[in-house]
């Protein structure tokens, strides 16, 4: 920062120094008022650093930088008080109103002390200062624009795999997603665009940390949000998602229109909704349950595409046992339990399938 002494000896700073933080103020959407006191409190440091003894006023200070002009002003500046204890930060009434007639108890009374060569001893440091006040302003609005998003969907460009994470641009920023958030044998191709859960925005000395997934059951609870209209005006609701990336999904639906159907609204005309969402997920099935605040339904609705005989449900253990015809058990329970579990996940029941001859076997 350079600047020039006015014929009075007030230091200035130049036009130019002026009209870079304006601009900075307008490209980087940061508070004028905030800019410039962060420059006021970064000369007080300085001034303090190089004219103030441990008994010196100058310890009890106050810049002032004119917006306009560029005219830097240091005020020494003392406390009216009735009877005086400590002169430096101190000055009785009568003395004050000698100043200034309108003078009362607890004013403060500043006294200019701008030295002539202030300006060449604040100004490096008072740049370092701005640049580093700037840096945080701009992470602040960085942070807060990435925390708004948080829970929700965005899009980033695949920049780069490396040491198992994926690299990808989100915007003002670049995050990686780590190996557990990216959904298994998923191929990252370079410049690929990619819908993205965000999970956490964490505000950091270094700046705004994002957290993003492929697999958290967020991401198709808002992929249906954006697919299907009547989800986003609320006239379909999402009850509860149940999710192993990669393969499969269980979401249960309720309407609250009895003219409209939850699941076909979900699917759409010809499946269109729900396959655009299975495309956006490499091909992970989708299975789209009816809620219902029925147990019994509930618990049979959710082990779909399996055709349920009996749900018997123990309330206190939460905790239900289904039977289904011979022919259905392996499809209930699904490849490796898959379909069971994830219906326990989705109806946050404990369920135990048997087949109609197992259960009649226990019965004798």
């Amino acid at each position: 920062m350079k600047g020039k002494y006015s014929k009075e000896g007030v230091f200035k700073m130049n036009q130019e120094f002026i009209g870079a933080l304006k601009e900075i103020v307008k490209d980087k959407g940061i508070s004028e008022d905030l800019l410039f006191a962060t420059i006021e409190d970064a000369l007080v440091a300085a001034y303090k650093k190089n004219y103030a003894g441990p008994t010196s006023s100058a310890q009890n200070v106050k810049v002032t930088i004119d917006r306009e002009t560029g005219e830097i002003h240091v005020y020494s500046q003392k406390i009216v008080v009735e009877e005086v204890f400590d002169d430096v930060t101190e000055i009785g009434l009568e003395e004050a109103r000698e100043i200034k007639p309108t003078y009362d108890l607890d004013d403060v009374v500043d006294f200019e002390v701008t030295p002539k060569n202030f300006g060449r001893v604040a100004a490096q440091l008072a740049k370092g200062v701005v640049t580093q006040r700037i840096r945080e302003a701009e992470r602040n609005i960085i942070y807060g624009e990435y925390k708004e998003k948080e829970y929700d969907i965005i899009t980033g460009t695949v920049l780069r795999e490396d040491k198992g994470n994926v690299f990808v641009n989100i915007g003002k920023l670049e995050t990686a997603i780590g190996p557990k958030e990216q959904i298994p044998r998923e191929k990252y191709k370079f410049n690929e665009k990619i819908k993205l859960y965000l999970v956490e925005v964490k505000n950091t000395p270094k700046g705004a940390q994002i957290i993003v997934s492929r697999t958290h059951p967020g991401l198709v609870k808002r992929l249906f949000e954006l697919e299907v209209p009547e989800i986003y005006e609320g006239i379909v609701e999402i009850k509860s998602i149940s999710r192993e990336a990669g393969s499969r999904s269980k979401i249960a639906v309720v309407s609250h229109d009895e003219n409209v159907d939850p699941m076909g609204a979900c699917v759409g005309p010809k499946g269109t909704r729900v396959q655009n969402i299975v495309n956006e997920l490499k091909g992970e099935k989708i299975d789209i349950i009816k809620w219902s605040k029925n147990p019994e339904e509930f618990i049979a609705s959710s082990l779909s595409p399996a055709k349920v005989l009996s749900v018997t449900v123990d309330e206190d253990t939460k905790s239900a046992k289904v039977i289904v015809d011979d022919n259905q058990l392996s499809l209930a329970i699904g490849k490796e339990g898959q379909n069971v579990r994830l219906a326990a996940k989705l109806t946050n029941w404990k369920i135990d399938i048997k087949s109609k001859s197992q259960a009649e076997a226990l019965e004798e």
